[in-house]
């Protein structure tokens, strides 16, 4: 059974539905259906609620605010008509087909992010149910949905939501969210969800109207006052939220969006009571179920794969640093965050130890300390990835990484990536090695609508100016910008597809049946002349790697002689340019 929750309605199980809303601020709140209109009840603690009798599952309504403005329920399961429309009750009971799935364990992932509207042509759940098995085929263990919290128009990254427990109705009903997710854990793959709590969006929130309490001025975000988890009420919200979504919905994991921007965290941290509460989900359910963080400030002490279920800490990290030190080396730039990464230092040093920040100043902030000490963890504490929404979306033009730099680059790149002992993650379309944008993209109206436009474009206006570069910006309120983005499945260059599914068969048979125990790292890598080392210590032997990452021939490493080689043929005497060899030695 799931915690008892606060927030949301309920349905009785003798009939009737009970209405809920905190809302301290105000004075009289009633609940507005399509039948009658009822006063609630204030209760202690900013609590309001009625209980309908004749209510049901299907029922809409909204909650009206001193007699002044109707609103949806913050709780909000299903929003059919957007985030102004009405809130609708949601029973949850589901026939679900894949009884016996419980998960898989956190190093077994190969993940696969992508973004429901555009992954296929229908841009909704059923669209992506039709391209599970090419996911499977090629490899992946698990998928991952940028967020589905309900947002305001017909497309949107997803970052802007405002109800978060209500899946965006352009992709489906909740019964469709439910099969999609059935339908991969009939094939063995887990399904993580992206969720966002360190803001709301900009528009179709209503909690500053009658819960100014859930936000704080003493703490300030990129998105105005933060989310204050001070507050027992919002605390609860939270926990709700991610218990929500993984109980409903049987989602395997989740992953945290920018929990650095989280700034009034409570006591103990909300991520920690997030955690603990997971955990309490696992091991009453005997499932496996992941949590995964994106955090900038590197803190080593939130991270511990092995702890499973969770009593506090998080299995893995988004490691940005990793894709930095790519990125960099593969196209050269060195703007922005880009300055900060020399992949002859650093690319080491995040296939050895994870982050290439572990308490050193960084330049692009200022001279200030990032990081703590992350050698100490195992490889599967930190995704590896060479593309996801954020380093392609958040480029003026939404650029993937084919377009920057060469393909034979970008595939020994893979090859790395792909065979390391950390999991790694690609994005929608990166396993055939898409060409087409993924811009940022959203459906606002009006003056916001204008904002968003001339803030994008002033940003990057500065950006191109300075590099001397032409400035035109895709309009991200376009609707042409959104159908940019769509993948074309047609468009599938068949040789990367077969490269990225001859790595990921090695990857299964040979690489993760040893990543297990977890324990800490004993691995070393040096990057020299352009030829990168490295050996990890995992289970049974050593794990070794020669790449050459340059243009031209270099020398061959005579120290390189595993006696089985599992990627390339035994090196010649000279390393072709961009060419990767992996072999095995036992203990």
């Amino acid at each position: 059974m799931m915690r008892e929750r606060q927030h949301g309605p309920l349905i009785l199980p003798g009939g009737g539905v009970t209405f809920r809303l905190w809302a301290p601020a105000a004075n009289q709140v009633e609940i507005v259906t399509e039948m009658e209109v009822v006063a609630a009840t204030p209760r202690d603690g900013g609590w309001h609620d009625a209980t309908i009798a004749d209510a049901r599952a299907g029922e809409h309504y909204k909650f009206r605010i001193d007699g002044d403005i109707d609103v949806p329920d913050p709780g909000s399961q299903f929003q059919p008509n957007d985030v102004q429309g009405p809130s609708e009750v949601i029973d949850h009971a589901y026939d679900w087909q894949a009884t016996n799935w419980r998960g898989r364990p956190w190093h077994e992932a190969i993940l696969l992010e992508l973004h429901v509207g555009a992954f296929t042509a229908r841009g909704d759940y059923r669209g992506v149910i039709e391209k599970l098995d090419h996911i499977v085929d090629t490899g992946f263990t698990a998928i991952e949905l940028m967020p589905l919290s309900d947002f305001p128009g017909r497309w949107n990254w997803g970052y802007d939501g405002v109800l978060p427990f209500a899946p965006d109705s352009v992709y489906g009903t909740p019964e469709d969210l439910k099969a999609l997710i059935d339908a991969a854990h009939a094939r063995g793959l887990m399904v993580f969800l992206d969720v966002v709590y360190n803001h709301f969006g900009p528009e179709g929130n209503y909690l500053h109207r009658y819960a100014p309490a859930f936000f704080t001025e003493d703490a300030h975000t990129p998105w105005g006052a933060a989310i204050d988890y001070n507050v027992p009420q919002v605390r609860a919200f939270a926990i709700e939220n991610a218990l929500h979504w993984l109980e409903h919905y049987r989602f395997d994991g989740l992953r945290l969006d920018a929990v650095h921007a989280i700034a009034a965290c409570g006591t103990p941290p909300i991520l920690t009571a997030l955690s603990e509460a997971v955990g309490e989900l696992a091991a009453r359910s005997g499932r496996l179920i992941h949590l995964v963080l994106e955090n900038d400030d590197n803190e080593t002490s939130l991270l511990d794969p092995a702890e499973q279920p969770s009593r506090g800490k998080h299995h893995a990290q988004w490691n940005d640093d990793y894709h930095h030190a790519w990125h960099a080396l593969l196209t050269g730039e060195d703007a922005g965050y880009y300055s900060d990464y020399h992949a002859q230092e650093l690319l080491p040093r995040v296939l050895s130890s994870g982050f290439a920040y572990q308490g050193e100043p960084s330049t692009h902030r200022g001279g200030k300390p990032r990081g703590e000490p992350s050698g100490m963890l195992p490889a599967p504490a930190f995704v590896s990835f060479l593309q996801n929404h954020d380093q392609i979306g958040n480029r003026a033009r939404g650029e993937r990484l084919d377009v920057l730099a060469p393909a034979a680059a970008v595939e020994a790149a893979l090859a790395v990536t792909l065979l390391a002992p950390m999991p790694p993650l690609m994005f929608m379309g990166e396993e055939w090695g898409a060409t087409q944008p993924f811009p940022f993209f959203c459906d606002f109206k009006g003056e916001l609508a204008d904002a968003v436009r001339e803030g994008r474009r002033r940003e990057f206006k500065e950006a191109y100016e300075r590099q001397g570069e032409d400035g035109d910006i895709p309009d991200p309120l376009d609707e042409a910008t959104f159908r940019s983005a769509v993948l074309d499945w047609s468009a599938q260059n068949k040789a990367r597809l077969a490269l990225v599914k001859r790595l990921l068969r090695v990857r299964r048979e040979t690489i993760i049946p040893r990543l297990m125990p977890l324990g800490p790292r004993g691995d070393t890598a040096s990057f020299d002349d352009g030829v990168l080392t490295a050996a990890f210590q995992i289970t049974g032997g050593t794990l070794s790697l020669l790449a050459n990452l340059t243009h031209a021939e270099s020398a061959k490493l005579s120290a390189f002689s595993p006696p089985h080689m599992i990627w390339g043929d035994v090196p010649p005497g000279t390393l072709p340019a961009w060419s990767v060899f992996w072999g095995w030695s036992e203990r």
